[in-house]
């Protein structure tokens, strides 16, 4: 992490890694439906056919969020605690579960910077040292911070989309990077949290 707080910004690594984001779909599934893809000027390349940004009518009707732990899926409910949207999350191990009950959201940050704190992670090299991480999508918060009632716990962006759902946070609600820009379409400070087993 101290290597990657001295970086002015953490943007796309390569051509590839922009490409997939603005897909919705991991680098590895980009490249495979493109095999002997050179992902370079001129190529032409298949990629998923993506909606854009939220409905104004769901936006309106969004009012709380349901987080199911067992399902690791996140669903914008309506007033009625229908699910309007629903997208898949990786959450906390052992080392640092999300606790079951009511949170609420208490404020978002686009494009945020990471604060790399040892000593508040429980799986952190005992030489660390805490160190400001620039804003990007491969910061460890991805592009979107939703900050939780729970001080230091989050749901955010990754840049790591092919682990979502398949692996363990430190704590916070992880979710790929445009997920996470949809879901801040959706849900405001303020909102209520209802995490469930």
């Amino acid at each position: 992490m101290a290597e990657r707080a001295k970086l002015k910004s953490l943007d796309y690594e390569n051509l590839r890694e922009a490409l997939s984001e603005r897909h919705h779909m991991s680098p590895r599934a980009l490249a495979n439906l493109n095999p002997g893809a050179r992902f370079q000027a001129g190529d032409e390349i298949v990629v998923a056919n993506v909606g854009g940004a939220a409905d104004a009518s769901v936006v309106k009707a969004a009012r709380s969020i349901e987080i199911d732990k067992g399902e690791h899926m996140l669903f914008v409910l309506d007033r009625d605690g229908k699910p309007l949207a629903g997208f898949p999350i990786s959450i906390g191990g052992p080392l640092d579960p999300l606790p079951l009950g009511r949170m609420k959201i208490t404020n978002e940050v686009k494009n945020p910077t990471f604060t790399y704190d040892p000593s508040i992670l429980k799986n952190a090299p005992a030489d660390a040292t805490k160190v400001e991480v620039a804003a990007g999508p491969n910061n460890p918060v991805g592009n979107v911070w939703m900050g939780l009632s729970k001080p230091h716990w989050g749901i955010h962006g990754t840049p790591a989309p092919d682990r979502v759902g398949h692996e363990e946070t430190n704590g916070c609600v992880h979710m790929t990077n445009w997920d996470a820009a949809r879901v801040s379409l959706l849900a405001k400070p303020g909102f209520a949290v209802e995490v469930k087993a």
